[in-house]
């Protein structure tokens, strides 16, 4: 990819924050609620954070927590919010197609890491599962369908299926087992109120080995 689309990536995600107010709810997303609430606390990695629901949740929860972006304007937000709560959270901006964050995690979590503009989505799920610690768990939601006010929401749009994105790991299964592989429903909300049935892509898989330095 070029700087060019480097510029895009983020230029595109600056306009989409900036041009409105509040994006989201401030919610944490279910499937991470659902996972992440049996697990115990220790360090997290929140890929494309947005405006910090689901970091600052996890951060309530007693999670050492890493959130990274694209929009500075997102991340401003995503600060504000967890002053607000009370919470402490290293939030970084990252092009995860440049640069992305160092260290090692106890979970990685990747909520609906999707993008109308170019991005290599297998390649930065595949470095998300390099930065999860012995042990640890790599958190992989995305759409399976678009709610009818999501940007995405275009004819003949395909996402990939659980079994796609497993597959595009790469993971030796001597080294991951696989905890969750699904397609489950829920509704939806959007930004004036309105509700839908969507279907989510949910993978997560668990580091078995130790994690050796790459």
């Amino acid at each position: 990819m070029t700087d060019e689309l480097h510029g895009e990536t983020e230029q595109f995600w600056e306009g989409h924050y900036r041009g409105q107010g509040r994006v989201w709810s401030g919610r944490a997303n279910p499937v991470l609620v659902d996972v992440a609430g049996s697990l115990r606390p220790r360090t997290a990695l929140d890929l494309g954070c947005g405006e910090g629901g689901d970091a600052v949740w996890l951060a309530q929860q007693g999670w050492r927590v890493t959130a990274v972006d694209v929009s500075a304007t997102a991340l401003d937000r995503a600060a504000t919010l967890a002053a607000e709560a009370g919470v402490r959270i290293d939030f970084q901006q990252h092009d995860l197609a440049r640069t992305f964050p160092e260290g090692a995690f106890d979970l990685v979590s990747a909520q609906y890491l999707h993008s109308p503009v170019e991005f290599p989505r297998d390649r930065v799920l595949r470095m998300a599962a390099r930065a999860v610690a012995s042990s640890g768990l790599l958190l992989i939601v995305g759409h399976a369908s678009a709610a009818p006010w999501s940007w995405n929401h275009k004819p003949h749009t395909r996402f990939p299926t659980p079994e796609e994105v497993l597959a595009a790991l790469d993971l030796s299964p001597w080294q991951w087992r696989t905890e969750r592989l699904g397609t489950p429903e829920r509704l939806g909300t959007g930004p004036n109120g309105e509700s839908a049935t969507v279907t989510d892509n949910v993978v997560a898989v668990r580091r078995l080995v130790r994690r050796w330095p790459d």
